[in-house]
Parts: C-alpha cells; sequence; structure tokens
C-alpha cells in the first residue's frame, strides 16, 4: 500500500516493546507505507527535555520515523520546532509488525546517533544489550542486532542515511 499523499493520512500508535513490556506508545501520523518501510511523524514523545550530553530532545522537537518490516533497525530524523536538523536517532529492534492502527517494534537495547553534520557517529547502549542476556537467548537475534549496527554505522559514516531514506 503506498499512502504518500496528504489526503490518506492516518493516525498509527507506534508501540515500543522491551523485554515483552509496552516501553513507551504514542500517537504518530502515517508519512507513507511501501509495503516494507513505514514513514511516520510524531513530536517527542517523551515527558519534558531529554539531555544525552551530545543532544537534547524537547517539546517541540519532530521525529520523522522511518520502520522496516525487513530490517533490524529504525532511523528517525530528529528536527527541533524551527525545522532545524539535529540529527539521526537509531534503534537496533526486531522488524516492524503494523495492524489494527498499531505499528509496533521490540527495542533489542542498541542505538546509534548520528549528528546533522555528520561529525559525530556514536554507538550507544552496548552495555545494556550485552546485560539484556540476548545473545545466550536468542543468538540469531542477537547476531542480527550487532550486523544492523554495524551496517546503520556504515551508512552513518557515508552517507548520512540519505540513500537509505530517499
Amino acid at each position: 500500500m503506498s499512502t504518500n499523499s496528504p489526503d490518506t493520512a492516518r493516525h498509527l500508535d507506534v508501540v515500543l516493546v522491551k523485554a515483552g513490556r509496552t516501553k513507551i506508545r504514542y500517537g504518530s501520523t502515517l508519512v507513507s507505507d511501501d509495503g516494507t518501510r513505514v514513514a511516520v511523524r510524531a513530536p517527542w514523545a517523551g515527558a519534558g527535555v531529554r539531555d544525552f550530553g551530545f543532544v537534547r530532545f524537547e517539546p517541540g522537537d519532530v521525529f520523522t520515523e522511518y520502520y522496516w518490516r525487513d530490517r533490524w533497525y529504525a532511523v528517525k530524523e530528529v528536527r527541533d520546532g524551527t525545522g532545524a536538523l539535529k540529527g539521526w536517532y537509531c534503534d537496533i529492534t526486531r522488524p516492524a509488525t503494523v495492524s489494527a492502527g498499531e505499528l509496533v517494534v521490540e527495542d533489542l537495547d542498541l542505538d546509534l546517533w548520528r549528528s546533522a553534520d555528520g561529525t559525530d557517529v556514536r554507538r550507544l547502549d552496548e552495555d545494556e544489550f550485552a546485560e539484556s542476556g540476548l545473545a545466550e537467548t536468542d543468538p540469531q537475534a542477537a547476531a542480527a542486532s550487532v550486523a544492523a549496527l554495524d551496517e546503520l554505522e556504515s551508512l552513518a559514516r557515508e552517507d548520512g542515511f540519505e540513500a537509505l531514506l530517499a
């Protein structure tokens, strides 16, 4: 299904699951869905400001989020309230599912950040991933997660996701 025109825009709840529990649920507007990649747009869904030291997410920020049904990651373009690009925050997740008005992904702890100018590319939460025990409980998912993080880091350093998100 392709839904690129404004008149076909619809609401989707994004549901991020971690360790079998809903970590966060927030409303978004469907931007497009080509059957493999789903793009949604949503305001910052956190409570207040989240300062990572290298970027601050805050009220007024807008996230355009890209999810795949056949890939182990999500890429989120982050802009401030004026539309200025802050960068891309990427989550390593199991492939997304969409049904009954929900886009559901399972967070697998690993993350990647790429600043707007491309000078800061950093892997995040590798310690949380190691502590999760996924390598022992689901070695195939753990291997897919690490491969996805490697792929995203390579893309971030090469073209900043332009080809991936085009």
